[in-house]
């Protein structure tokens, strides 16, 4: 059954502010509106990064860096982002569809370690793609995760937050936290969902 008991003043505020913009940025990723003004003045013409889950990012992000992997394990919304990129005219996005999740995941063993600018996690099995990027980012290179309230304990208000009481929401998050002690971060939230940012050591 559905949960509307997030449904409050602020949280009607919040989402009307994420509705505006929205209207005002069409084609922006579907992170925060915080996180895409930091990924708009961090990122640069010469970086490389693998994407976890595909969607607008994929088109804003190749629009922006040299080269781009994405990986998505829905057949159908794989053809609609490939079109998408087809009409643009963006030739530097190595897309990949892999249906099954160990197969989605053996994308990063293709990938040099150390390599990497960024990493964005926004499809299946968050946690372990999670893991997965850390080895492929350069020292000073970004790891971002979307709606990391939904699996990291956080004092968001955004719907379906883990409280601190409730820990990590898997082993393998439980890991990630550990493995990023030190690790410098910025957590944004829109108040309806939140995307946090990692900048790992150099």
């Amino acid at each position: 059954m559905r949960t509307v008991r997030h449904w409050n003043a602020r949280y009607v505020r919040d989402r009307l502010s994420v509705m505006a913009f929205e209207r005002r940025h069409p084609d922006a990723p579907w992170l925060t509106p915080l996180m895409f003004t930091i990924l708009t003045s961090w990122l640069k013409p010469g970086d490389r990064g693998l994407e976890w889950g595909s969607g607008r990012s994929t088109t804003w992000l190749a629009e922006r860096v040299s080269q781009l992997t994405s990986v998505e394990n829905d057949g159908a919304w794989y053809e609609r982002i490939k079109l998408k990129l087809h009409e643009k005219g963006l030739t530097n996005v190595d897309y990949c569809l892999r249906n099954d999740e160990s197969d989605y995941l053996c994308i990063s063993n293709q990938i040099e370690h150390e390599s990497l600018d960024f990493c964005l996690v926004d499809g299946i099995a968050r946690d372990l793609c999670t893991l997965a990027s850390i080895p492929l980012l350069k020292g000073g290179g970004i790891l971002i995760i979307d709606n990391c309230n939904w699996y990291l304990p956080c004092r968001s208000n955004s719907p379906n937050s883990r409280r601190e009481s409730d820990g990590a929401a898997s082993e393998a998050w439980s890991l990630f936290l550990d493995r990023v002690k030190g690790w410098r971060y910025v957590w944004t939230t829109s108040g309806v969902f939140d995307t946090g940012l990692w900048l790992k050591p150099m």
